[in-house]
């Protein structure tokens, strides 16, 4: 037995306010009731002593502490700059815009 029939998709469609063919109907019906079918065997296999989980290899945010160091002075970081302007890098304009 379909788990959804093409009666049900027809009644999506007019509730969606899509205009269907009959082929499409057919065609929607079909996969539709393939994707739940895959949805049921999925359901049937998962355990409730297995946790919910968005991956399923445990990942852990891998970022160091925020820790304060020694930085450049803005002297120092804009040396090397081809041009500046008010203590920032100045760079050619891309947009063509005015500021």
């Amino acid at each position: 037995m379909p788990a959804i029939s093409r009666d049900e998709v027809a009644h999506l469609a007019r509730l969606s306010r899509l205009d269907l063919s009959e082929a499409e109907l057919d065609q929607f019906a079909g996969q539709l009731d393939s994707i739940l079918s895959h949805v049921r065997a999925v359901a049937e296999v998962a355990a409730d002593d297995v946790p919910a989980t968005a991956s399923p290899n445990p990942v852990a945010n891998v970022t160091r502490p925020d820790a304060p160091a020694p930085s450049l002075t803005p002297e120092q970081a804009l040396s090397g700059a081809p041009a500046v302007d008010q203590q920032r890098f100045q760079v050619p304009q891309i947009l063509g815009e005015a500021e």
